[in-house]
């Protein structure tokens, strides 16, 4: 592999941009850009799933721990932020500071974690579109509602299978059309569909404050069931590692570096501004939202707040905040499409993809190629794959990019101590990377074996490919060559 473990792409950041794409976002599109992706992607899909599954009211501590642990990976990803100003998030940090094969890893799991994130908040959006629709009187067919395969109940009362999740292929395609035409304009879409989300969100919480059930915090952790993972301690990890998928929005700001103004200063203020943000929106609205709702009942709930807005008893409110959710979605796949592609987008441009994936439409200056596959592969999970099964595939992606930047400081700290770093994490070289990594580790080590299973499988996949292609068409091993 031409010694590709130790190849390092230089920090060069006084060039022009050279990514063909236009630099439009500051520090407030970049937060908001954060917060409409965050906000949404685990607070109105994952909160019930994780309280029913595995920690009940406890849930609460989870949306702690997360961005807890976030917290350390987000100082890490602001420093390498304010050092390299190329797109692709922690695959280019990763080039920079560790070397090739580590940063092909990393690229090669953040593609499959924007993919497999929107094809989870697809598949959540399908279903509170299905509640917004029964309250008009429009009820679709449940075997077009629902993952390939899984149980649905007709409105008859029989049972039968579903055939495949068509709504959420639907959005995914129109917000890929979006995407397509512009960042400028799809951008000013994202704030206004933040904003409307903003208003459901404090409109929940107020309205559900009166009728929060003290009982249902209680056993606030339930027992542990006799399986890890299910209640007690272990099921509050274990939906700590499911929440990380609610924290992707400060992952996939840094992957718009190339679309940034003064990428160095403006992206560590959009990942600290987003992180702190969230975290506060999160843990309130978990408390409420399991205080109305009790948790046994949220076992398979893809759509909690569709169901607490429902027990207040107040239909006009529901219809509206269902409306809310639903067009709030826009600004979750919004960022994760964005991402994806933006991962891509760079990958080839190192050699490491093919030039497909880094051909930027003239017109539009956005990578219709890259935009088109991701459409594809995540119309084809969200349509087959259960939102739970989606959820845990992304945030082991996640884990992994936040512990591998997290290493990267440590090591351009010691190569490169001389860099000027617009943002130095607190603390030294090692305390704030060595506590992101032991707690991204511990939260990695609480996710079950089948989730294990598939990232290996996909980084074995990754590997064949990059030993067949990556490493032979890479530029920087071509100029050393």
């Amino acid at each position: 592999m031409n010694h590709a473990f130790l190849r390092r792409k230089p920090i060069n950041n006084d060039n022009a941009n050279q990514s063909g794409l236009e630099r439009i976002f500051g520090p407030w599109h970049l937060i908001l850009l954060g917060v409409g992706i965050t906000v949404g992607s685990g607070l109105f899909s994952l909160t019930g799933v994780a309280a029913g599954q595995h920690a009940g009211p406890a849930v609460i501590l989870s949306f702690l721990i997360a961005p807890i642990a976030c917290g350390f990976a987000g100082l890490c990803y602001a420093e390498l932020a304010g050092l390299i100003s190329s797109g692709g998030s922690a695959y280019s940090y990763t080039y920079s500071s560790i070397g090739e094969v580590a940063a092909w890893s990393v690229g090669w799991n953040l593609v499959l974690e924007y993919t497999v994130g929107a094809a989870a908040v697809a598949s959540s959006w399908s279903g509170y579109l299905a509640s917004l629709l029964r309250g008009w009187g429009i009820v679709l067919d449940p075997r077009l509602t629902a993952p390939s395969f899984t149980q649905v109940t007709m409105p008859d009362g029989s049972q039968t299978e579903a055939w495949f999740n068509v709504p959420s292929l639907l959005i995914l395609f129109c917000i890929t059309l979006l995407l397509m035409r512009g960042t400028t304009e799809s951008s000013r879409i994202n704030i206004v569909v933040v904003i409307i989300k903003m208003f459901v969100i404090v409109s929940v919480i107020t309205v559900c404050l009166p009728h929060i059930q003290h009982d249902n915090y209680e056993p606030f952790i339930p027992p542990n069931t006799g399986e890890f993972g299910h209640f007690g301690f272990s099921g509050v990890m274990r939906a700590a590692g499911m929440a990380f998928f609610a924290y992707l929005g400060f992952d996939i700001v840094s992957s718009a570096t190339a679309d940034t103004k003064n990428p160095q200063r403006n992206i560590p203020i959009g990942v600290i501004g987003t992180l702190v943000i969230c975290s506060l929106i999160y843990v309130a609205f978990a408390a409420v939202l399991v205080g109305v709702v009790n948790y046994r009942s949220m076992v398979n709930d893809a759509n909690p707040v569709a169901t607490a807005i429902d027990m207040v008893h107040m239909p006009w409110l529901a219809t509206l905040v269902k409306l809310g959710v639903t067009l709030g979605y826009i600004s979750v796949l919004y960022g994760m499409l964005l991402g994806q592609s933006r991962i891509a987008l760079t990958m080839s441009q190192d050699g490491l993809l093919p030039p497909f994936f880094g051909k930027v439409n003239q017109k539009t200056r956005t990578p219709w190629n890259a935009h088109i596959l991701c459409f594809l592969m995540a119309g084809l999970l969200a349509g087959t794959f259960s939102i739970s099964t989606l959820g845990n595939m992304t945030s082991i992606g996640t884990l992994f990019a936040f512990i591998v930047v997290c290493c990267g400081v440590i090591i351009l700290r010691h190569r490169e101590p001389n860099l000027d770093r617009l943002f130095r994490v607190p603390g030294g070289t090692f305390l704030v990377p060595i506590l992101g990594i032991l707690s991204c580790g511990a939260v990695m080590v609480s996710l079950d074996g089948g989730t294990w299973i598939r990232l290996l499988g996909w980084w074995a996949i990754g590997m064949i490919v990059y030993a067949l292609y990556g490493s032979k068409k890479s530029l920087l091993g071509m100029d050393k060559n």
